[in-house]
C-alpha cells in the first residue's frame, strides 16, 4: 500500500535549506570544534574540514539526482531498497532512525545542563521535560508549522555563526585589537609550531568526527515526499545549502584556529565564547549559551523529524506494522513521530543514569550509521545511474564519496572513541538483518 502522495508538498525551498541546516549546525560546531583543534592542529584542522565539505557534496550531488527521479518521504532507505537490496534499505533505516533518537536524549539533557547557568536550584529534568513538550507540540501542529518553526530557529544559529566569521577576519585583517594576536607571525606560528601536533594521521581520525559534524545535510532527501515542485526545488536547495555549509564551517575552522591556541581545544568552554569575550562583546557566555539552547532545540526538531519520518516510510514499504504507517487529518504520521520520541526519551534516561555505558556506546553506534547511509546513498546511485544512463552525475562521483566513507570506517578501528562504534554497529545490523530474514524472506518462501 503506496501512500507517498499523501503528505502535503508545502515545504520550499528555503524551508529545506534551513531544515538542512538545523540538522547539520549544532553542538558539534559550537562546542565539539576545540577538540578537533587539540587533535589535529590548526592546518590539520581546516585540511579535515576541507575533506569532509569535499564528501559532503560528492554525497549530496548523488542523493539530489535520487530525489529528483523518486522524490519520496523516507528519501534513501527507499533508494537503497531499490537499487541495493530490500534488506539493505531496512538496515539503513533503522541505523539512521536511531541516530537521531540518539540525538535527540542527547540534545534534551544538553538544554537542561545549559539551562541550569541561570537557575542552578532547577532540576535537569524539569527543562528537559519543557524541551521535550516543545519541539513534540512543533511536530504534531502541521509540516508547514514545523518548517517554519525549524527556518526561525536555524536562522539565529546562521546569522551567530555569519557575525562570528565578520568578527574573527576583523581581528585577523587588524581593525579589532584582540588579546594575543600579533597578524601574521601569530597565523605562521599556529600553522607551522608544529604543523601536524600529532602526526598527519590525527587528520584522517578527526573526519570520523567532521563527517559527523556534517551529517543532517541528508534530510533535504527525507523531506523530497513534503516539497513543492521537488523536479526544481531539490536541487537547487542542495547547491545553496552546500556551499553556504562549506563556508560556515571552513571559515568558523580557520578564524578558530587563528584566534585559539590549540592547547586550549579540550576545554569545555565554546570556542565562540572564548573568542566573543576577548573581543570584548558584553555578556558573550549568556549570548552563546541561548544561540546553543537554539541550535539544540532545532537539531530535536529535525531529529524527531527525520527518525519519524523513516518509521513512516519502514511502515509504507510493508518492513514495519502499518499501524504506524497512518497519517491523521493534517496529513502527519502522529504515531510515527510519538514513537520516535519513545526512542528519545530512551536515550534521555540511559544519559541521565547510565552516561558512562549504555550512552556511550549509543552515540557510537550513532556516528558509524551516518556514514553508512552515505555509502549506500553512494552504491544507490551507482547502480541508478547503471540502470538510467541519463541521470546527470558521473559514476565517478559515488566511487570516489565511497571511497573517502570507506576510509573513515578504517580509521574508526585506530581511535579508541570511535571503536565501540564498529563493536556494537555490525552486531546490531546482524540482528537487523537476521530480523528481517526470519520475519519477511523466511514468511515469503513458506508462502510459495
Amino acid at each position: 500500500m503506496q501512500q507517498h502522495d499523501s503528505f502535503k508538498r508545502t515545504m520550499k525551498q528555503r524551508h529545506l535549506m534551513l531544515l538542512s541546516f538545523g540538522g547539520v549546525i549544532g553542538t558539534g560546531l559550537f562546542l565539539s570544534s576545540g577538540y578537533t583543534l587539540q587533535q589535529a592542529g590548526p592546518l590539520g584542522t581546516v585540511l579535515s574540514y576541507i575533506i569532509g565539505a569535499v564528501l559532503v557534496y560528492l554525497v549530496m550531488l548523488c542523493l539530489g539526482q535520487l530525489a529528483i527521479k523518486h522524490p519520496v518521504t523516507g528519501g534513501f532507505h527507499v533508494y537503497a531498497s531499490r537499487y541495493i537490496h530490500p534488506a539493505v534499505g531496512y538496515i539503513v533505516a533503522w541505523f539512521y532512525w536511531l541516530t537521531w533518537t540518539v540525538a535527540l536524549g542527547s540534545e534534551f539533557t544538553a538544554v537542561g545542563l545549559l539551562m541550569q547557568k541561570w537557575l542552578p536550584d532547577v532540576p535537569v529534568y524539569i527543562f528537559s521535560t519543557i524541551a521535550i513538550i516543545l519541539v513534540l507540540v512543533f511536530n504534531i501542529i502541521s509540516t508547514r508549522f514545523y518548517a517554519e518553526v525549524e527556518f526561525y530557529f536555524s536562522l539565529v544559529k546562521v546569522i551567530a555563526i555569519i557575525a562570528f566569521i565578520i568578527l574573527g577576519i576583523a581581528v585577523i585583517i587588524g581593525l579589532i585589537n584582540y588579546d594575543g594576536y600579533e597578524g601574521s607571525t601569530t597565523i605562521i606560528e599556529r600553522y607551522t609550531h608544529p604543523t601536524f601536533p600529532n602526526g598527519l594521521g590525527a587528520v584522517f581520525l578527526t573526519m570520523l568526527a567532521v563527517n559527523y559534524a556534517f551529517s543532517g545535510t541528508e534530510l533535504i532527501g527525507i523531506a523530497a515526499g513534503e516539497t513543492e515542485a521537488p523536479a526544481q526545488v531539490i536541487p537547487k536547495a542542495i547547491r545553496a545549502t552546500l556551499w553556504r555549509l562549506i563556508i560556515f564551517f571552513i571559515g568558523t575552522m580557520v578564524v578558530i584556529s587563528i584566534l585559539i591556541p590549540s592547547y586550549q581545544g579540550k576545554s569545555l568552554e565554546s570556542p565562540f565564547v572564548v573568542i566573543f569575550q576577548r573581543i570584548g562583546i558584553p555578556f558573550a557566555g549568556d549570548i552563546m549559551n541561548i544561540v546553543i539552547i537554539t541550535a539544540l532545540l532545532s537539531a530535536a526538531n529535525s531529529g524527531l523529524y527525520a527518525a519519524s519520518r523513516m518509521i513512516w516510510s519502514l511502515a509504507n514499504e510493508g518492513m514495519f506494522p502499518q499501524w504506524f504507517g497512518v497519517l491523521n487529518r493534517a496529513k502527519l504520521p502522529i504515531r510515527a513521530i510519538l514513537f520516535s520520541m519513545l526512542g528519545g526519551l530512551l536515550s534521555l534516561l540511559s544519559s541521565v543514569y547510565v552516561a558512562d555505558a549504555l550512552y556511550v556506546v549509543l552515540v557510537s553506534i550513532a556516528g558509524l550509521a551516518v556514514v553508512i547511509v552515505w555509502m549506500s546513498i553512494c552504491i544507490s546511485y551507482f547502480n541508478a545511474k547503471r540502470l538510467e544512463p541519463s541521470l546527470k552525475i558521473h559514476q565517478s562521483v559515488p566511487i570516489i564519496a565511497f571511497i573517502l566513507c570507506f576510509i573513515s570506517c578504517i580509521g574508526m578501528i585506530f581511535d579508541s572513541n570511535q571503536a565501540p562504534a564498529l563493536y556494537f554497529g555490525i552486531p546490531f545490523a546482524v540482528l537487523a538483518l537476521l530480523y528481517y530474514y526470519f520475519k519477511y524472506i523466511r514468511k515469503e518462501s513458506t508462502n510459495l
